[in-house]
């Protein structure tokens, strides 16, 4: 009886003193929310708590006095590729970026738009060939597109493109200056994940729900530009065969994870970004269904935060983070981030990392940089690059994350 009483006395101690520990993690986020009356579906859905011992990071700016960029990744030399918002495409070797590459077509860059995401094609290291996507002027408006060419550098450090593509075009046109995605990603079987936005704006960003529109969706394509066979609505009547996913508002973010699976943070209202993983013909609301509220302080439409017919974000952050360049960490120069979401924050001025657990957020750590990030990769070393920019233009650096 009495080892009974102790076994007991032992298990409750054990349970408060594990109630204790949780009580005391304390979120990476601790300002107001947008909207405090909106609640978390289920536990860690928002705010989770941060690791009991986060990583000492140290950071060293490798490269610096770059034009405005957008988007970085990394050549099989180490040498980066990078995309200027402007335009221009340049080689970044030794802290410097070389002379303009040739070829690159012409892009729409005011406000939101320009040269955005850039990937290189699975079997680069044979091919050459590059993807990337712009907002591209049409004769009825602008929109997001996405090319393909081969990438041939040369002595000087600079290079050009060859046998540029256009392989494909979001539709419709719209005559707007915001809300452009894009993040370009590559599943295992080289199928191509293609992010763009709705355009913002009250009109068209209802057809984020359309499935006749290319507006706020999520496309899967062959490297043709093609929709893939098994796609869900390929063989549906008004429907776009190239969809995906839909109801996502503008997504800036995107990977695909140490599965293959495919991920992505998007950008959400005011008080409302959202992590999910887009799974074949699902609805992720937008903008019908969402947290946060507009930028007036407005609910959005009827202010629902969840709907029978679409789904409830894996995590979501209120106030936001708004983000910008997303990598999976499955490298081992920092093995506590391992299988960890690396995600660029504009607003958050830093990287924010996901511990993830079951497909669901366990821990949330942030890495203060003090500049807004546009986009993080995971260089051949296993150390975290992010992008820096400054608002309304201006130069970008490029900071190297290594554990202290």
């Amino acid at each position: 009886m009495n080892s009974l009483k102790l076994l007991i006395a032992g298990t409750i101690l054990a349970g408060t003193a594990a109630l204790t520990a949780h009580a005391q993690e304390k979120p990476a986020e601790t300002s107001p929310p947008n909207a405090p009356n909106q609640q978390p579906q289920f536990e860690n859905q928002t705010r989770a708590p941060q690791p009991a011992a986060p990583v000492n990071i140290k950071t060293e700016v490798v490269a610096k006095g770059l034009p405005h960029l957008w988007a970085m990744e990394f050549l099989p030399d180490g040498r980066m590729l990078v995309t200027a918002k402007a335009g221009a495409m340049h080689i970044v070797r030794d802290g410097k970026a070389g002379p303009a590459i040739s070829g690159v077509p012409k892009v729409l860059s005011g406000g939101q738009g320009g040269l955005l995401d850039v990937a290189l094609a699975p079997d680069y290291a044979t091919s050459g060939r590059i993807f990337f996507s712009f907002s591209e002027e049409r004769e009825d408006g602008n929109g997001t597109s996405v090319a393909s060419a081969r990438l041939v550098p040369n002595d000087q450090g600079g290079g050009q493109l060859q046998d540029v593509s256009v392989i494909f075009r979001q539709m419709p046109s719209y005559d707007g200056n915001k809300h452009f995605g894009s993040r370009l990603a590559f599943g295992p079987a080289g199928e191509l994940y293609v992010t763009v936005g709705e355009r913002s704006d009250t009109e068209p960003r209802v057809q984020a729900q359309d499935l006749n529109s290319g507006l706020g969706k999520v496309f899967r394509i062959t490297q043709d530009g093609k929709p893939l066979p098994d796609n869900p609505f390929v063989g549906q009547e008004n429907a776009l065969p190239e969809i995906w996913s839909l109801g996502h508002r503008n997504v800036q973010s995107a990977t695909v994870d140490g599965e293959g699976r495919f991920w992505l943070v998007e950008h959400g209202p005011k008080g409302g970004d959202e992590l999910n993983r887009p799974e074949a013909g699902k609805n992720y609301g937008w903008p019908e269904v969402t947290y946060g509220v507009e930028y007036s302080g407005a609910p959005v439409g009827k202010g629902l935060t969840q709907m029978a017919e679409t789904e409830q974000p894996v995590y979501y952050w209120d106030p936001v983070i708004a983000p910008s360049g997303m990598a999976f960490y499955d490298a081992n120069a920092i093995p506590e981030w391992k299988g960890a979401f690396l995600v660029g924050g504009l607003v958050s001025q830093g990287v924010v990392i996901l511990h993830m657990e079951n497909d669901k957020v366990s821990h949330e750590e942030r890495v203060p940089l003090n500049a807004r990030i546009r986009d993080v990769k995971v260089g051949p070393d296993g150390a975290v690059y992010a992008v820096t920019e400054q608002r309304g233009g201006g130069q970008s650096t490029i900071i190297k994350l290594t554990k202290a």
